[in-house]
């Protein structure tokens, strides 16, 4: 029955209560949140012995079996001691599915659960604040501090020292997204290994803005027909702050520039301009420079397939363009995966879904 406040987050991290039976990371820092997550499964699993398992769920997971997140804290497993359940709040990782599992008394596994920015009302929130053996940590971006200890920590394997100017450089870069900054930072010593110290050259051509980085992430999710994760990001987005219509844009500018490398490639050619490769990023390429110049003629080189996917987004950008009021988020999500009603209709025919895909 704890509220773990952002500035306690650390001393939870490092000592966190021995007979915890579930915990909720939330906040506006998606990469803080998942990042705490995984450090707090993998430290618990280590006290067992032997190892507990971990586990991943998600709504589409409970889609096909409602009962199965009750089934898998309430067994005790085969071959390991315990097994720690990590899960998404969603549609059906919510307060009102959680409420009877943790009022019900001990759990023979943990449950851990990510977030997005949450009101101080909201009734998950709550239901892990008065849960007796629960609690809810809060993950808001990193302070100046933060970023500064995180760049001594992940420059020190290196063994890189980086000078002041381009140290506050990396820092005014940094902060949106805690996974994504670590990833810059790790790419950063990558490129500069033997090059000590790091300057601000090295920093202005190699790392790019963190908040830019994590709304790329969401187009990237989207491309490569991750929904899931494309969803779960753009409503931790969304509840940062962040415009529906800005994120609806940046796919949109990521379909057709990938599409254009796709057709430069295909056309027997070398793109022009550098593809930066992000750690993150499984498509292993990012945007282009800004030239949309000759866009529409090359994309008549691609199949059709791909040209719907960029006319869909096209059209959406037109319809939120005219929107004086913001669009209901489920009209975003779909702009976003770029799914009609009927595709919907036609994944329902055959008995698929783009979860299962």
């Amino acid at each position: 029955m704890v509220a773990v406040k952002a500035h306690q987050a650390a001393a939870f991290m490092k000592s966190p209560p021995p007979r915890l039976t579930a915990a909720l990371f939330f906040g506006s820092d998606p990469g803080l949140v998942s990042e705490r997550s995984a450090v707090l499964a993998a430290m618990l699993a280590d006290r067992e012995t032997p190892r507990a398992e971990i586990l991943r769920l998600d709504d589409a997971e409970l889609d096909d079996d409602p009962g199965r997140l009750e089934t898998e804290l309430q067994m005790r497993p085969m071959f390991s001691s315990r097994r720690i359940v990590r899960a998404i709040a969603g549609r059906r990782i919510s307060a009102p599915l959680l409420k009877p599992l943790l009022g019900s008394g001990p759990l023979e596994g943990l449950l851990i659960v990510e977030a997005g920015n949450l009101k101080s009302d909201d009734s998950l929130k709550a239901l892990f604040e008065t849960s007796a053996g629960c609690v809810a940590v809060a993950c808001y971006p990193d302070s100046a501090a933060d970023i500064d200890t995180l760049i001594t920590d992940v420059l020190a394997p290196f063994s890189l020292a980086i000078e002041p100017d381009a140290r506050a450089l990396l820092q005014s870069r940094l902060g949106a997204d805690r996974t994504l900054s670590r990833a810059e930072i790790e790419k950063l010593a990558i490129f500069c290994l033997g090059q000590s110290p790091i300057t601000v050259d090295k920093v202005e051509s190699i790392v790019g803005d963190a908040a830019d980085l994590a709304l790329e992430r969401i187009a990237e999710a989207a491309a490569e027909g991750r929904t899931q994760a494309a969803v779960t990001d753009f409503g931790r987005a969304i509840a940062s702050g962040e415009s529906a219509q800005t994120i609806i844009l940046i796919t949109q500018r990521y379909f057709l520039k990938l599409h254009k490398v796709r057709s430069d490639v295909d056309a027997g050619q070398r793109p022009r301009r550098r593809i930066r490769v992000r750690p993150h990023d499984q498509l292993a390429v990012a945007l282009l420079e800004d030239d949309d110049a000759g866009v529409d003629e090359r994309l008549r080189l691609l199949p059709s397939p791909l040209r719907r996917q960029v006319d869909r987004h096209r059209v959406r950008d037109d319809v939120l363009q005219v929107h004086a009021q913001p669009v209901e988020p489920l009209i975003d999500q779909r702009a976003l995966v770029g799914r009609d009603d009927d595709d919907v209709d036609d994944r329902q025919r055959t008995g698929h879904d783009d979860e299962q895909r």
